[in-house]
């Protein structure tokens, strides 16, 4: 059966908050198809109950339910995108885009001033994505992520960062 792509025109309203309870179904679909190894509930929910997480979610305007989502961790005044999604058929309308400014917005209210987050270098629209929000490439993890089928890819390390906090 082929999935139905949900719309969402550019300037869609759709909603962010913090990802709630009854939102990690959602949240362990969109992961388990976005990643090699999806989180499954009480990973999400362990770090939900952790006081140095941030975590937003977009909801759909027409159904309530998640279609994407951001996490991270600070420590003092540096935070680490732990991961962002968005669920395959809502790509394209600036939800990923939108939770990140959110994510950076809250984190930089916190006096975070340098975000980091790891991405395969093979992810294109996740290196778009974040070229866009300002980040730059300062490292790399050579074979950090398993592949099935290939050799492991390698992961870039990205940093943002401003003297007045991220925002």
């Amino acid at each position: 059966m082929k999935s139905r792509r949900m719309f969402f025109p550019r300037k869609s309203k759709f909603e962010i908050g913090p990802i709630r309870q009854d939102a990690l179904a959602d949240c362990v679909a969109i992961h388990g198809k976005a990643f090699h190894r999806g989180w499954d509930e009480n990973e999400f929910s362990d770090l939900l109950s952790d006081a140095s997480v941030l975590s937003f979610a977009a909801f759909s305007p027409n159904t309530g339910h998640v279609v994407g989502f951001i996490l991270s961790r600070r420590a003092l005044d540096e935070a680490e995108i732990l991961t962002l999604a968005v669920d395959a058929r809502a790509r394209g309308a600036g939800i990923g885009y939108a939770l990140l400014q959110k994510q950076i917005e809250g984190l930089s209210m916190q006096g975070v001033t340098n975000v980091f987050l790891e991405v395969d270098e093979r992810n294109k629209a996740a290196l778009a994505l974040y070229a866009r929000a300002g980040f730059l490439n300062v490292g790399k993890r050579v074979g950090y992520y398993p592949s099935q089928g290939s050799l492991p890819a390698s992961a870039l390390v990205l940093r943002r960062r401003s003297g007045k906090g991220v925002g």
